[in-house]
């Protein structure tokens, strides 16, 4: 069993021993202070709190928890049901509320919850802030409302609409050149609340042929929820019949989205930023940000446009941050996490969907020619696994200075740029370990430079 308290919130497994799991007592805990800090420092003063789930086999029972506590802490509750991430961001602004909780564990099995914390804005808690959550929910420094003055507690289910009309919105997304191409479109929802939007959105987009699989939002996922092609059998047979023009693959919360092209072959989940920036900077000059572990294709994009790429630590926070200091159009991350500005700050899988079919009905071409324009990278994924009194700081400063011929980034572990592949390091914030990512032309090239500089960093550790 376990719990993971970080400063984006608390993640664990259901069931066990309070302290060591997901469990009512801790989730109280960490609701309260959550409450505590929003009460402090939220800037509205509207006095209501959004919250919303996906739709895993624990929602109902933390929602249950998680509303009567903020109750208990003299919040007004808007509870909107079984909604995605990018939904429940949306709300919490348009609600006019003081922050959001949103009950999912994201791409994690079918055992795991999790809480996210949202500040005014639908935007994830910053570094500090989080750090915050985690000493009051430690030292339980919060007090409860008194009788006259608990919360109220309200249900609005109008917000999965209020998503898709703001998603039809958008300057980029035309509707009429999406039902003028008369796409035919898979889906798999992996049993939860993508199973419930995505459906209308394609509606109301104007797809009139939708295959969807595992649509139930049942939270039971029938295969490993996270949208990696590994997970992926069922979709990719279903496109290899050749009657679907594209496949799209949303994880339980519907923030990250991955592609299928017409043939059955994976789009690459790291692609799906680049398509929807190639299209958005052909429209609106910007600069771009993604993490130091994505792709270095979004790099070659921006400045084919004549604009700046700019990376940033690993984490939505800091994307988002980076994002707004150099007024970025458009960013996200590698695992299909498309952030565009104009919708809002947060990964949004609708927003992905939208720009996606619309740029292919523009350009009037098949997935895999729209994939096959853009530069051929693979990235590797490695580990290193250490002693838990290993010194992986220091390590990580030797194999900076042992390459400092290179370009080398450090603002988070250290990255490696050569000129034709690159190679990022990052510790753990969980167990001694040291993951290795590493790019080049080739899935061969790739692995071979990040198993190299594995090589250096075990060399250090004899």
């Amino acid at each position: 069993m376990t719990l993971i308290k970080s400063i984006s919130g608390i993640r664990g497994t259901i069931g066990g021993r309070a302290g060591d799991t997901l469990n009512p007592l801790d989730i109280v805990k960490f609701t309260s202070a959550y409450a505590t800090i929003i009460r402090r420092t939220s800037p509205v003063k509207s006095n209501k709190i959004v919250v919303g789930r996906d739709a895993r086999i624990s929602g109902e029972m933390v929602k249950n928890v998680v509303c009567g506590t903020l109750m208990g802490m003299g919040f007004d509750v808007v509870n909107i049901g079984l909604a995605s991430t990018p939904t429940t961001e949306i709300a919490v602004t348009m609600e006019g509320a003081d922050g959001g909780i949103i009950i999912t564990a994201s791409h994690n099995p079918r055992m795991w919850n999790a809480l996210k914390l949202l500040n005014e804005k639908g935007e994830f808690l910053n570094k500090a802030e989080g750090e915050e959550v985690l000493r009051i929910a430690e030292a339980e420094d919060f007090e409860y409302a008194d009788v006259d003055h608990l919360g109220h507690y309200r249900e609005d289910t109008t917000y999965d609409q209020r998503h898709i009309d703001m998603v039809k919105a958008l300057e980029l997304v035309d509707v009429e050149a999406i039902k003028k191409a008369n796409f035919r479109v898979a889906f798999d929802a992996v049993n939860s609340v993508g199973g419930i939007i995505l459906p209308k959105l394609l509606e109301q987009l104007g797809v009139t042929t939708v295959t969807g699989l595992f649509t139930e939002a049942t939270g039971d996922f029938q295969h490993n929820p996270e949208p990696l092609e590994k997970n992926l059998a069922d979709i990719k047979a279903l496109m290899q019949k050749g009657e679907h023009d594209i496949a799209f693959v949303v994880d339980p919360d519907v923030d990250r989205l991955a592609l299928f092209c017409e043939d059955g072959t994976m789009y690459g989940e790291e692609y799906t930023l680049v398509t929807v920036a190639d299209y958005v900077l052909q429209h609106t000059p910007g600069n771009t940000v993604s993490n130091l572990s994505s792709t270095r294709a979004l790099r070659d994009v921006t400045r084919k446009y004549g604009q700046t790429y700019n990376a940033s630590a690993v984490g939505e926070v800091n994307v988002v941050t980076l994002m707004k200091n150099t007024g970025a159009v458009i960013g996200g991350e590698g695992n299909g996490g498309v952030i565009y500005p104009a919708a809002h700050y947060g990964r949004d899988a609708l927003v992905g969907i939208a720009l996606i079919l619309t740029y292919l009905a523009k350009r009037g071409l098949k997935t895999s020619e729209l994939r096959a324009t853009y530069p051929p990278y693979q990235i590797a994924k490695n580990r290193i696994d250490l002693t838990p009194d290993t010194d992986v700081d220091a390590i990580l400063v030797k194999v900076k200075e042992l390459y400092a011929d290179q370009e080398v980034n450090d603002i988070d572990g250290v990255k490696i740029d050569f000129p034709d592949k690159w190679v990022h390091l990052r510790k753990s914030n969980t167990e001694p370990i040291i993951r290795v990512y590493s790019e080049a032309a080739t899935m061969e090239e790739a692995d071979e430079i990040g198993k190299k500089v594995m090589d250096v960093v075990y060399a250090m550790t004899k």
